[in-house]
């Protein structure tokens, strides 16, 4: 047995480090960090004041971001070549997740911004606004039929599974497209394909450009179920307009399951590409 006064138990260990005894326990059972002896007697541990050094370097390295497996490896015999060699590997992977992190805070930026909208949408859901929509690209998978919302929800989860696997640009919003025939035969609901809204990537499938143009939009507020109201009233407004509707409707989801359990609460955006009056024809997107 060592010296009692050459070493530190367990607890104390613990102490010092600010980390618990099963995170000690752990590292034993892993073989990353074992303590200098263990009394046979009762199974307690013991660590070297040359060991606490050497606790450091690992917690230093998983505060830095290094994988157990990793540090575990490295701390078998490690040296000042070796360190810089495992420091500069790593300056790489926190660059990607800098990079990724970015990414993921402007989406959820996004996602907030478009909440806060939601709040004034909520107070302009007769209001008919015709504008100018920019370009913007979508991930696209198909409804399969009968197209009930079930199967718009499985498309949804399909996109959002596929952009998860494969780290696509993707926003945290989702949407459909209803043909315009479906919506004049009062079958509203039945859409044809699911979208997110994202950034182009060579890395998808299915992506596709909405050019920018001229288009009409209106919120509807409250259940999906009820979206035909809204779509009677948005048609009534282009036909008493001249408005000519030259695409299929895209719906954007502003305030849906993702971010309220109150149906009563969901805002979408039904959003058109129209012909003005007197504007030469141009193609459909």
């Amino acid at each position: 047995m060592p010296r009692s006064d050459d070493l530190f138990s367990i607890g104390e260990v613990a102490k010092y480090q600010k980390i618990s005894k099963q995170t000690l326990i752990f590292y034993d059972r892993i073989g990353l960090f074992r303590p200098a002896w263990v009394d046979p007697d009762n199974g307690y541990r013991y660590y070297s004041a040359k060991q606490l050094d050497e606790l450091d370097a690992i917690l230093i390295m998983k505060a830095i971001g290094f994988p157990l497996a990793e540090i575990r490896a490295h701390m078998q015999n490690y040296t000042i070549d070796s360190s810089l060699v495992a420091l500069r590997r790593q300056l790489t992977v926190i660059d990607r997740q800098i990079r990724e992190l970015g990414m993921l805070r402007s989406r959820v930026q996004h996602r907030c911004d478009q909440m806060e909208q939601a709040r004034a949408d909520r107070q302009a859901e007769n209001a008919v606004t015709v504008g100018h929509t920019p370009a913007q690209y979508i991930l696209c998978r198909p409804v399969a039929s009968p197209r009930t919302l079930r199967e718009i929800s499985v498309a949804t989860k399909q996109c959002f599974a596929d952009s998860f696997a494969g780290q696509l640009p993707v926003f945290f919003q989702c949407g459909v497209i209803v043909p315009l025939e479906n919506i004049c035969a009062g079958r509203c609901t039945e859409a044809s394909e699911a979208f997110l809204p994202i950034d182009p990537t060579d890395k998808a499938d299915g992506l596709r450009l909405l050019p920018a143009g001229p288009c009409v939009s209106l919120c509807h507020v409250g259940d999906y179920l009820s979206i035909g109201r809204t779509y009677r009233k948005l048609l009534d407004y282009c036909d008493s307009h001249g408005l000519q509707i030259v695409s299929d409707s895209y719906e954007f989801c502003i305030n849906d399951y993702i971010t309220t359990r109150d149906e009563s609460e969901y805002i979408t955006k039904i959003l058109f590409y129209i012909r003005p009056p007197e504007q030469p024809e141009s193609p459909a997107p």
